[in-house]
């Protein structure tokens, strides 16, 4: 079952970092193409700023759940640099028991608010705003099972780098 679980977290945590990748490289594009419009040919674009912004907050919360995962976020970490036996395992347990409740409400409240604006659209696009609310319910989903693997399976590159 862990091994089952370690397999479907691996796959989840790649697909959120090229998502998360790609969504970057497009943000980057976007931008280009801003500054060109604007400044180059006279005629600003009214909808890239906009689509950016909403793109990089999918960006975050995709690429959160890989920092989750390889415990690369940075933390206050002296208690559990220092604990050892059953008392780290309890720390650890607390910690991820912590993350779980956090994202679990975020979960909750983003599944809320999604629904709440699907009949809102953009300023400048005929888009649904729960699209750009999705990445708050999804970007959990993927932060849950990221936090739940390293549980499990810890990657601690923060703790490994640190000085």
């Amino acid at each position: 079952m862990k091994s089952l679980f370690l397999t479907f977290d691996r796959v989840l945590t790649g697909l959120a970092q090229w998502l998360a990748c790609g969504l970057l490289a497009l943000i980057s594009v976007l931008g280009l193409w801003q500054v060109l419009a604007r400044f180059v040919f006279s005629e600003p674009s009214i909808w890239t700023e906009e689509l950016m912004r909403r793109l990089l907050v999918w960006c975050v919360m995709l690429g959160i759940a890989v920092a989750f995962r390889r415990g690369a976020l940075v933390s206050v970490d002296l208690m559990l640099r220092t604990a050892r036996g059953r008392w780290r395992t309890a720390l650890r347990g607390i910690i991820t028991g912590t993350a779980l409740a956090y994202l679990a409400m975020l979960l909750w409240q983003g599944i809320d608010l999604t629904t709440r604006v699907r009949f809102q659209s953009f300023a400048s696009m005929e888009l649904s705003m729960a699209w750009a609310y999705a990445a708050l319910p999804a970007g959990a989903f993927f932060c849950i099972v990221a936090v739940i693997a390293n549980h499990l399976d810890p990657m601690s590159e923060e703790l490994e780098n640190a000085q």
